[in-house]
């Protein structure tokens, strides 16, 4: 209880806020992260998902990428949980700066947030590889098979697939505003995912907070680490 009192006098004192959002905020809203001993990396498919989820993969065998993309990544009905609301409330009061965030669900916008940067995209953009016309997540998950544009081509979620590139938008504005801030909070993530996790290396403000379950290689050089569900951290706060 003291360290969440001691992670609550932090907000209270802190007026620019960037929060670092990892899958153990979408376990909470039901979604199944990839690294849990239940997690998707764990199922056992024809393929292994980190080859599902990768580029050539997509470009060589859409139909099985989309099989896989269609059964485990639709999230359009999972709605936010307490994390996500109390991050909305922060920045609604002028305390959050921004979200960075690794997952793909769009839980945080769902919730209201305004400032959110999508490191490794969101299943809400999709584009025709041919035309480049947009599409929604709901036209891709309803579609039969793969879905197409009215062109012909391909549609193909923004999402980053093993062997892209981070999204130069969202990448450059989390790194200023996590060298900006002055207090970053982790929660829900094992920081293991490179590049996305060497931008913390970037903090240089006050308070480096990390909320997560599992230890992680970070945690030394965090100035407050708690070892805890979510769930219990955030009910506690104000």
């Amino acid at each position: 209880m003291k360290k969440i009192e001691e992670l609550q006098k932090i907000i209270d004192e802190s007026n620019n806020i960037v929060f670092f959002s990892g899958a153990g905020i979408s376990t909470l809203s039901g979604i199944k992260d990839f690294r849990s001993k239940d997690g998707l990396y764990n199922m056992k498919y024809k393929y292994s998902p980190e080859m599902i989820l990768s580029s050539s993969f997509f470009y060589n065998n859409t139909k099985e990428f989309y099989k896989f993309y269609k059964d485990k990544l639709n999230c359009l009905n999972v709605e936010p949980n307490i994390v996500h609301k109390y991050f909305y409330k922060l920045e609604k009061i002028g305390k959050l700066k921004s979200i960075v965030t690794q997952n793909i669900d769009g839980l945080h916008t769902k919730a209201g947030n305004k400032d959110v940067y999508e490191l490794h995209g969101t299943i809400y953009k999709n584009h025709c590889i041919k035309c480049n016309k947009f599409y929604d997540a709901e036209y891709v998950f309803k579609s039969k098979g793969v879905p197409t544009c009215k062109c012909g081509g391909i549609i193909k979620p923004d999402v980053v697939l093993y062997g892209e590139m981070l999204p130069t938008y969202d990448t450059e504005n989390a790194i200023y505003d996590i060298a900006h801030c002055d207090t970053l909070i982790v929660a829900g993530s094992s920081l293991t995912v490179y590049p996305a996790s060497g931008m913390l290396r970037l903090f240089n403000g006050k308070n480096f907070v990390i909320i997560n379950r599992d230890k992680t290689a970070f945690d030394q050089y965090a100035t407050l680490v708690i070892h805890d569900e979510l769930i219990n951290v955030f009910s506690k706060l104000k």
